[in-house]
């Protein structure tokens, strides 16, 4: 088959471009050729994918994405194309990978009215409309039953449009980095001592992922423990407003910003506690990364797979509605009186009991049903 994958931006180290990466790898090994089609691509070009950037216009995010979906229209009709994905929100894509949460839902529950009356709103909610409307010919790769109700919910989608894809965490790539020695390597490396906590998150957009409530919860902590606590973030963002709070809080020289890295199981392997209180969080890969790597979790509820947590006793929740001075008293209770180790523990049986893998090989069988039916494309 030929098919088109189209998404905004591609950036190596973020989930959602992680998870378009790995579907395609894995439709080329089922003889699949693949035309993607972005406005910008970082890093490496892969082998046997066709990378094609779309010139578009704008200054801003939502503006460049208004003309990449303008300029795509014509070409993802091409009768040569058996099925058209979008990894972002793209009208007249016959399949849409859903790893973002409800945009108008989210803007009405976060923001004011007055959110509702800019340029950006009214672009990305007519983008979401154009794919969610029930009568929209897009089915929808979902991640989330939170959100598919959600979207059923504000749109009216019809429940047949939705197909249901597991996790795909690659479980063999993340045991390999976990062992004593890279443990003792990765926090010499960052100046560890065995008497300190070292705290990890990782996650681009550090607002979205909750990395101010992080530092709070950690200037939060009684001088004795805070002092003994490291919190390192991985992910690409704006941190200056992130290290201002730091510094002002006292804590400046207690968390550290390591931008990208391609190497994240080595940090899991150093790490005492994962933190990921997120604002907004469809799924939550990283949550299952660190739960694979036996790390214990502090996230927050409203994580798409926050459940996971709580199913493997392998860490604790922060119950929405978000309360700061809730997590606050969380994080210092899984420092002083909760046991690391045997929480680390039960998220390591957990993640050998369930299926946190199969994603890949699911999303290949989604797309070779619908491009074998008239379905899609047919359908008005």
């Amino acid at each position: 088959m030929n098919l088109a994958f189209c998404l905004f931006n591609y950036f190596p180290f973020g989930g959602l471009e992680r998870n378009f990466l790995g579907i395609s790898q894995e439709c080329i090994q089922h003889g699949h050729a693949i035309d993607v089609y972005t406005i910008n691509w970082e890093g490496e070009y892969p082998p046997d994918i066709n990378i094609n950037i779309i010139s578009v216009q704008g200054l801003t995010n939502h503006s460049r994405a208004a003309s990449f979906a303008k300029r795509l229209a014509g070409i993802i009709d091409d009768p040569k194309y058996d099925l058209t994905v979008g990894f972002n929100k793209i009208p007249g894509v016959d399949l849409y990978y859903a790893a973002d949460v409800c945009y108008v839902l989210d803007i009405a529950r976060r923001r004011t009215s007055l959110s509702k009356l800019t340029p950006r709103y009214h672009i990305y909610a007519e983008l979401e409309r154009a794919v969610f409307r029930r009568n929209a010919h897009t089915h929808v790769m979902y991640l989330s039953e939170t959100e598919k109700k959600n979207y059923i919910r504000v749109y009216g989608t019809p429940e047949e449009k939705f197909h249901y894809l597991p996790p795909g965490i690659d479980k063999d790539y993340i045991r390999a980095s976990i062992s004593d020695e890279t443990k003792l390597e990765t926090r010499r490396q960052l100046n560890l001592h065995g008497h300190q906590f070292m705290l990890l998150m990782v996650g681009s957009d550090f607002r979205r992922k909750g990395v101010s409530r992080a530092i709070a919860a950690v200037a939060a902590l009684p001088v004795e423990l805070r002092d003994r606590v490291e919190l390192f973030i991985i992910g690409k963002g704006k941190k200056t407003p992130f290290v201002h709070q730091a510094v002002k809080a006292g804590i400046g020289d207690h968390v550290y910003f390591l931008g990208g890295q391609s190497d994240v199981p080595r940090f899991l392997a150093g790490a005492d506690l994962f933190l990921h209180p997120a604002v907004t969080e469809n799924t939550g890969n990283a949550i299952l990364e660190a739960i694979i790597a036996g790390v214990p979790v502090l996230a927050t509820e409203s994580c798409g797979y926050a459940f996971h947590v709580k199913a493997g006793h392998c860490g604790l929740l922060v119950p929405e509605t978000f309360q700061q001075e809730t997590m606050n008293k969380l994080l210092l209770r899984m420092l002083l009186e909760e046991d690391l180790r045997e929480l680390g523990k039960n998220g390591w049986s957990y993640a050998d009991r369930t299926d946190l893998y199969s994603r890949r090989q699911a999303a290949v069988k989604i797309i070779e049903g619908l491009a074998n039916k008239e379905g899609p494309r047919a359908v008005a």
